[in-house]
């Protein structure tokens, strides 16, 4: 059983892993060829996972026999995992025996994308690729599995918990699991614990109902209460079974005995304390591929760090040297995290700035200029745009200081606060912000992102070189929300990485690792906000 880590940051131990989506797709051809002398094709539609030179086989469909324009009945469902590039690849065959052994069957085309087109495109349709010309045609429609999700925010007490401590009371906290198939179960949430207290009050608490019973309302929940100990060593208090149908018929006041499993059944006893719900609510949520779905784009920004702490880039050594057989790091954060999120912003238009070098012809510091060179529109067509841009603001600019962040990201917040007039889930914003050391603008920069947690938008740092970034893993508040004197940020839009620790890796391990907590700040702002999708998917 897991354990909580011996501090309770606030609001809880951290979460569970994210559940996998998964994603059905329901596949059409048009005007396939046709592979047969005396009759039409026999198509059958098989999906294939690309890596690298390698292609493995996800699905396929059923055979349709003697159809040009077919349209399966068998779906095809895959593991979607946002924070990556997954490449799929569709190819059509004329089976003509009944194994279905595509290695004898004619070819009729295929298709190739990846499956972030596929979901964030509310109709999508290819042409086939048969030897190198167009024949024919693919659409595919793509629905996330699992039906309508909810939260249940929930307020808990506990009344007159067993004394677990020889020198005190004891020091409860909860764990929420939910059973599975097999009868095992497994954790879903946690909550903090409260030091000395045989009653105590634990903070408000929200769990995605998809995490806690797999959106089923009857399947068993299992909350146990411990006793924490510092070695890890819990004891448990007792426990009661839920489901997720009683909890919504729950009021405040609802009572769950907590009872000890070696201990029922004794002479005398009856429970070891009682779970009091204080209030409970609960809503729908709308899931990241709701919202992708929905109309909501991703719009990408980036901010590069000009400081002369970079060193020369006509310096082999320098992090911005361009002329060497290997991209420097500033090109490899930029394709790597830029060729996940370009699958969900339409029309490929990046703005891109720099910050910390001097500019012709006046040569004065620019705390954030253009890329391009144009003040009016700093945006670069795709990624392409952005590192054609980079690679030649490098040669006309001079390297200088300070480190000073918190320009851009108030530019960027000023673009958020814009579409956050439009109140819906339309816009939400990315800045990749990549530096070569410890920002010299920490305070503002701070302030800035305290009154960005407000705004549709999340911030990617990624530090390169071989600074300390200590100092820097602050900004990137996993175990409690940033803060400076009485302000303190409504959310956590932070994440940080040292390039360094991804140096010897594939870039998609990069990717992974910014990216794979922007669905969640996605979701809990517009959530959050009341804002649905825009376009709603019936369920």
């Amino acid at each position: 059983m897991q354990q909580p880590p011996p501090y309770a940051p606030p609001g809880g131990a951290p979460p569970p892993a994210a559940m996998v989506s998964k994603v059905e797709m329901t596949i059409s051809c048009q005007g396939l060829r046709d592979a047969d002398v005396f009759s039409k094709s026999d198509p059958i539609c098989v999906l294939y996972n690309l890596e690298g030179n390698r292609r493995r086989e996800i699905g396929r469909t059923e055979r349709i026999d003697d159809n040009l324009n077919p349209k399966f009945q068998k779906q095809i469902v895959v593991d979607y995992h946002f924070e990556e590039v997954q490449k799929l690849a569709f190819y059509l065959f004329d089976i003509d025996d009944n194994n279905n052994d595509v290695s004898k069957a004619d070819f009729l085309g295929k298709c190739e994308c990846t499956l972030g087109q596929i979901v964030s495109s509310s109709n999508f349709k290819r042409p086939l690729d048969y030897n190198g010309r167009n024949f024919g045609s693919i659409s595919i429609q793509a629905q996330e599995q699992g039906g309508m999700q909810k939260s249940i925010k929930m307020t808990l007490k506990g009344v007159k918990l067993d004394k677990k401590d020889w020198f005190g009371k004891s020091d409860p906290f909860l764990e929420f699991h939910r059973q599975l198939l097999d009868g095992s179960y497994a954790l879903a949430h946690r909550t903090e614990f409260i030091k000395n207290t045989l009653n105590p009050n634990w903070k408000p608490m929200k769990i995605n109902t998809r995490r806690l019973c797999d959106n089923n309302p009857d399947t068993v929940i299992r909350v146990e209460c411990f006793d924490w100990n510092s070695n890890g060593s819990h004891d448990l208090i007792g426990e009661f079974f839920t489901t997720l149908a009683e909890l919504e018929q729950s009021s405040a006041g609802k009572t769950f005995a907590c009872v000890h499993p070696k201990k029922k059944g004794k002479r005398g006893y009856r429970h070891s304390g009682e779970i009091v719900v204080e209030q409970i609510t609960v809503a729908r949520e709308y899931s990241f591929l709701e919202y992708i779905q929905g109309g909501c784009e991703l719009n990408f920004v980036v901010g590069i760090d000009f400081t002369g702490s970079n060193g020369d880039p006509r310096d082999s050594s320098s992090l911005h040297y361009i002329g060497g057989t290997t991209p420097n790091q500033y090109t490899q954060a930029i394709t790597a995290v830029g060729n996940v999120i370009q699958d969900y912003d339409s029309d490929q238009l990046y703005p891109a700035f720099g910050f910390g070098a001097r500019l012709p012809p006046t040569w004065q510091v620019s705390h954030q200029f253009s890329l391009n060179g144009n003040p009016q529109d700093p945006n670069c067509q795709g990624i392409p745009g952005i590192l054609g841009a980079y690679h030649q603001c490098i040669n006309s600019v001079q390297l200088y200081g300070p480190t000073n962040a918190s320009p851009i990201i108030g530019n960027v917040a000023k673009m958020a606060r814009e579409a956050l007039h439009q109140q819906q889930a339309k816009d939400y914003f990315i800045l990749l912000l990549i530096t070569d050391g410890i920002l010299t603008d920490m305070d503002q920069t701070i302030h800035m992102i305290i009154e960005a947690s407000e705004l549709p938008m999340s911030i990617i740092i990624v530090g390169v070189g071989n600074a300390d970034f200590d100092d820097m893993e602050r900004l990137d508040s996993d175990d409690k929300l940033l803060s400076i004197g009485s302000r303190q940020a409504k959310r956590d839009i932070v994440q940080f990485v040292p390039f360094r620790e991804f140096k010897n890796v594939p870039p998609h391990k990069l990717a992974s690792a910014v990216l794979e907590e922007l669905p969640e700040q996605l979701t809990s702002y517009y959530n959050s906000q009341h804002l649905a999708p825009i376009h709603e998917t019936p369920s």
